[in-house]
């Protein structure tokens, strides 16, 4: 299908229900950039002439940002719609916490910090126009701290060596997914995952698209060295048992090293003698061995704990509330 076509068929489709294009953006504690969030994206969307809507998802912020989504709520009901979420369950829950009430035939994830230009917006539709299905982007000059543009850059390279996943720029979250794919990751039960890496696996025609990149309007980043080394965790051992088959290479291969330093050290004993010069060499061979074991056990414990997580089947979140405009009844019944 062309993309007039594809533009044809979705605003066929769309109604005041079930628009085009659905705007879903995670946030906590983000007070001191909401305001010109709101300023630069909405007319960005008004200007598309496609129905649209904005899914502001609260993971349980402490500062004044539920007060502001119910302000832009107020002013613009007819396209915004919040979901208010009961406790801090991270980025990737409450995105799927707006999956759950986006109702658009397109649907864009957007972090609130305007890293990503809302102006870029346009771009990534005219691909799902093209006719893909999950569209992701490359951040074209990162303006990070220096630290975070090198992990990311070796974590791609890490995660491409131990998944099939192709992802220039994993850790860009402006990204494009087809109803269709929300819709998969909905089913998904996975306690733990890392969404755009879930929906790359779903997607049957995806592409990447290389997007401008802006320092943090305002705030501080909420993704700490810890949480970042605790979602790459996820995204491993989510996608790959990779990790496991390296400890147990690494396992076999000491194992068969120590019992021919073993051998050697008998050998040498019979032919020399006692000696105590060794020794400390001895400890610190032993000590390399007791770190790779430890190591291999932290691994198998990320993988275990995960499953035990997963077997518990607990909610991924809990909705405190969703502020939005609800349908006439009446002109539904007409309809």
């Amino acid at each position: 299908m062309t993309r007039s076509g594809v533009q044809a068929a979705a605003a066929q489709g769309a109604t005041s229900d079930h628009p085009e294009i659905s705007i879903l953006i995670p946030i906590y504690n983000e007070q001191d950039v909401l305001e010109q969030l709101f300023e630069r994206l909405y007319p960005v969307m008004d200007a598309l002439e496609r129905s649209y809507e904005i899914i502001l998802a609260d993971d349980g912020s402490k500062d004044r940002s539920v007060a502001m989504l119910r302000a832009q709520y107020q002013r613009r009901p007819d396209t915004t719609r919040v979901v208010l979420l009961r406790t801090n369950v991270g980025q990737h829950a409450a995105l799927m916490a707006g999956f759950e009430y986006a109702r658009g035939l397109y649907v864009i994830t957007l972090d609130a910090d305007l890293q990503n230009p809302p102006e870029e917006i346009p771009r990534l539709i005219a691909e799902m126009d093209a006719g893909h299905d999950y569209v992701g982007s490359i951040r074209r000059k990162r303006q990070d701290q220096k630290w975070r543009h090198y992990a990311s850059r070796a974590m791609n390279k890490l995660r491409h060596r131990m998944t099939n996943i192709v992802m220039t720029d994993q850790g860009c979250m402006f990204r494009g997914y087809h109803r269709d794919i929300v819709a998969a990751l909905l089913d998904s039960t996975e306690s733990h995952t890392f969404i755009p890496a879930l929906a790359y696996l779903y997607a049957g025609n995806p592409t990447e698209i290389i997007v401008e990149h802006e320092e943090r309007a305002a705030g501080e980043s909420k993704y700490s060295l810890f949480k970042l080394i605790h979602l790459n965790f996820d995204l491993m051992t989510s996608f790959s048992i990779v990790p496991l088959q390296v400890f147990s290479l690494v396992g076999m291969s000491v194992s068969l090293v120590s019992l021919a330093f073993v051998i050697f050290l008998l050998i040498r004993r019979l032919v020399v003698g006692p000696e105590a010069e060794g020794v400390f060499t001895l400890f610190a061979i032993t000590f390399f061995m007791i770190g790779i074991l430890l190591f291999a056990v932290g691994v198998l414990g990320e993988y275990v704990g995960r499953i035990y997580i997963q077997v518990r089947n607990r909610p991924r979140f809990l909705v405190r509330t969703v502020l939005e405009q609800k349908p006439d009844i009446h002109d539904a019944e007409g309809q």
